[in-house]
């Protein structure tokens, strides 16, 4: 199947899953069907009990026909055509399709076969654990540099052939760290996993013999077995191979191997096309997994259609933003003054005055350069300063100095003595920036209300009332 067909369907619904003469259609949008089963499914997972903003139905519907219809707007743009959409869009339908490929019996066996490869690597030596006691030698040493740790590791072995404790000397004297705060335990091993030396002189050793001092390429060691074992049964391993494989993403491997065995069973079929095969026969058999990749196809496309029309379009429209809070600028108010300007903090009393000079007349978006390149450049520090709009709490030097609040405590800097303040206090917002969050949401507001009125103008929406009427029973556990 063609992903242009799988698309299709997960756009307008499949025949098995979606004509079923009890799942009529509640409405119609731009000559689009929408099922009963669908709107029910975005009701109830957008109305559960831990929302605060339930909705009725009835409002539900305005808010499900609104969306539709920016998905419509976005899928006659072309936005469901787009490279990186597909690739998105892909990336999430398969996350939910591809577990289908494999079952616990096909997990299992790739532990089985995880551990078969173990128990032949480690071969029938078995499992060892070693202890050492290490004297390091650089493989640059000197003739002197190896007499040196020669002597050192004969007289560690020495003092253990008169009496000396083996954990005691290799926490005390060994040159491996890690190792000798376990007392020279280095863990279990098997062959190939240290120096073709040591693996050698500690395989030759029953369990709790001390051999001679031996030497690898890294310096000396006095080898010590503590234990050997055979691997353990599987059974008592398969929890933490479970574990292993869950944690090496070992079952998208198996995965990939399941498809890639579809594709050499089916005569030219793509991987892709396998895929596509599975998620229309999953969905056909499953309501609520349909419904759920039509959800994130759908919530993918409102949201680049809605980024263009309203979000992106209404934060860097600044002529609109400024003409909207021009015309609104009655709706924007404080609770209380609030003082726009800085706080700063000056080494010499010259500076209080030449700061507030430089930036006197400036856009206050421009306060910020104009001060680091007069007053911080060459690496210099000269101010410190913060700029914003404060209101009373924010900032203690303004709390003293603007709003006089008699306790504010003031943070002195040492190497900057000098505390000054410059602005204005304002009652009320003068300017879009003073409340650009605030313009910035209403402004959006209108451009989506705007789009949206376009867009019940553009499209033809019919909506069946004795349909809705069936829902309102179904989500109230009536018949």
């Amino acid at each position: 199947m063609k992903l242009k067909t799988v698309i299709a369907m997960l756009i307008f619904g499949s025949a098995g899953t979606f004509a079923q003469t009890d799942d009529p259609v509640i409405m119609t949008i731009a000559g689009q069907n929408i099922a009963r089963s669908e709107f029910e499914y975005s009701y109830k997972k957008n109305n559960s009990e831990n929302v605060i903003d339930k909705k009725t139905v009835d409002e539900y519907v305005d808010l499900f026909v609104n969306y539709k219809l920016k998905v419509q707007s976005a899928v006659d743009e072309g936005m469901d055509t787009l490279s990186s959409y597909k690739k998105e869009f892909l990336q999430y339908r398969d996350q939910q399709i591809r577990p289908s490929f494999i079952n616990d019996a096909d997990v299992e066996a790739e532990a089985h076969t995880i551990y078969n490869n173990e128990l032949k690597r480690i071969g029938p030596d078995g499992l060892i654990q070693p202890a050492h006691i290490f004297v390091r030698l650089s493989t640059n040493a000197d003739k002197a540099a190896e007499a040196a740790a020669k002597a050192r590791i004969d007289s560690l072995y020495n003092a253990l052939q008169t009496g000396a404790d083996f954990t005691e000397l290799a926490t005390k004297k060994s040159d491996d760290p890690g190792a000798a705060s376990r007392g020279g335990v280095i863990g279990w091993i098997s062959h190939g996993q240290t120096f073709e030396e040591f693996d050698k002189a500690a395989y030759a050793l029953k369990k709790g013999e001390v051999g001679k001092p031996v030497q690898s390429p890294v310096g000396w060691h006095i080898i010590k077995v503590i234990d050997k074992k055979m691997l353990e049964p599987f059974d008592s391993l398969k929890a933490n191979i479970m574990t292993f494989i869950d944690r090496r993403n070992i079952r998208e491997q198996i995965i990939d191997r399941k498809v890639q065995e579809e594709v050499a069973a089916s005569n030219g079929k793509t991987a892709e096309q396998i895929m596509d095969e599975h998620a229309a026969q999953m969905q056909a058999e499953d309501s609520d997994l349909a419904h759920l990749i039509r959800e994130y196809h759908d919530g993918l496309l409102l949201y680049e259609i809605s980024n263009r029309e309203v979000w992106e379009k209404g934060a860097k429209d600044e002529a609109g933003l400024n003409a909207f809070f021009k015309k609104n600028k009655k709706n924007y108010k404080w609770d209380e003054p609030r003082f726009k300007g800085m706080a700063y903090h000056v080494k010499t009393k010259s500076d209080v005055k030449a700061v507030a000079k430089c930036v006197k007349g400036l856009k206050f978006e421009d306060w910020n350069e104009k001060l680091r390149t007069t007053f911080n450049g060459d690496s210099i520090i000269r101010i410190r300063v913060e700029k914003g709009l404060f209101k009373k709490g924010d900032n203690a030097l303004v709390d003293s100095c603007v709003f006089k609040v008699p306790d504010a405590k003031v943070k002195r800097l040492k190497e900057y003595p000098i505390d000054a303040v410059y602005g204005k206090k304002l009652k009320k917002p003068q300017e879009m920036a003073d409340v650009r969050a605030q313009v910035t949401a209403d402004y959006q507001a209108k451009l989506e209300k705007e789009w949206v009125a376009g867009l019940r103008k553009k499209y033809t929406v019919v909506v069946d009332p004795n349909i809705v009427a069936t829902v309102k029973k179904r989500v109230n556990g009536l018949k």
